[in-house]
C-alpha cells in the first residue's frame, strides 16, 4: 500500500541547456514546458509533495506559480553538465531532512522534458513499486529502430552492430521485443538513493509506455512534435 504522506515527486530543472536555451521554460501550447510535469504530479493521487530542484530564480518562480514547492535553490556544482540525476535527488532528500526533518520513503523523479507523461502514469508506477516491494520502477517504451537491424562501419565496410545473425529476422514482427528508457519516470525508494547510492535498485520493475507518450525533448524538433501530440490530446 502506498504511503502517500511519504511519497514525493522531485522535478530536476537546471537553467542550462545546450540543445534548447532555457529549455524548461520553453512555451508549449501557451505554457512553459515544466508546467506539464508539475500539473501531472499535482493531479497524481499517490504524491504528498511536488518539489522542483533548480538553480535558477526564474524557473523557481515559474514552478511556484504552477503549484510546486521550491524550498531551496540547488547549488551551482549540481547544475553543471557533470552533475547526475542521482546527485540532484540525494541533495534534495538531504536538504528536506536537514531543513524540515522531513524524510520521504519513496521518490518519483519527473524530468520536465517528458510533457506527455500523465498523472495516471505516475500513480500506476508508484503503486507498482509499493505493492510489489521492488526497489525501483522505471518507464520504458519499445524501440523504433531495433538493434538487430543496426549496422556499424569499420574501415569503410558495413557490419552488423550485434553478433547475433540478423538474417534470422527478415520481418519486423519477428524481432524480439527490445525497450529503451524513455526518461519519463524513475521511482525509487529513498534507501536506494541515499544508502546504496544508486538511481535504480537491483530489483527494478518496468513500467511500459507507448511511443507517442515517450517523447523526451532535447531538440527544437522534439518541441514541435510534443506540441502536435499535446494538441491532439487536448482535442480528444
Amino acid at each position: 500500500m502506498v504511503r502517500k504522506e511519504k511519497t514525493i515527486a522531485i522535478i530536476p530543472a537546471r537553467s542550462g541547456s545546450k540543445g534548447i536555451p532555457r529549455k524548461n521554460l520553453s512555451i508549449v501550447l501557451g505554457k512553459p514546458l515544466i508546467a506539464y510535469s508539475i500539473e501531472a504530479a499535482l493531479q497524481a493521487a499517490t504524491l504528498a509533495r511536488v518539489i522542483v530542484s533548480t538553480d535558477d530564480e526564474e524557473t523557481a518562480g515559474t514552478a511556484k506559480r504552477y503549484g510546486a514547492e521550491v524550498p531551496f535553490l540547488r547549488p551551482h556544482h549540481l547544475a553543471t553538465d557533470n552533475a547526475t540525476t542521482l546527485d540532484v535527488l540525494r541533495h534534495a532528500l538531504t536538504a528536506l531532512s536537514d531543513r524540515e526533518g522531513y524524510q520521504a520513503d519513496m521518490v518519483v523523479c519527473l524530468q520536465p522534458t517528458s510533457p506527455l507523461r500523465t498523472a495516471e502514469d505516475i500513480d500506476r508506477a508508484v503503486t507498482l513499486c509499493s505493492d510489489s516491494g521492488a526497489d525501483s520502477v522505471v518507464s520504458l517504451c519499445r524501440v523504433k529502430h531495433h538493434p538487430l537491424w543496426m549496422k556499424k562501419i569499420v574501415e569503410g565496410r558495413v557490419y552488423p552492430l550485434m553478433e547475433e545473425d540478423e538474417n534470422r529476422y527478415t520481418r519486423r514482427q519477428d524481432l524480439p521485443p527490445v525497450y529503451r528508457l524513455n526518461g519519463a519516470l524513475y521511482v525509487s525508494r529513498s534507501r536506494v538513493l541515499l544508502q546504496e547510492n544508486r538511481l535504480l535498485g537491483k530489483h527494478t520493475l518496468p513500467y511500459i509506455m507507448a511511443q507517442d507518450c515517450s517523447i523526451d525533448i532535447d531538440t527544437p524538433l522534439d518541441l514541435k512534435v510534443a506540441e502536435i501530440l499535446l494538441k491532439e490530446r487536448v482535442a480528444l
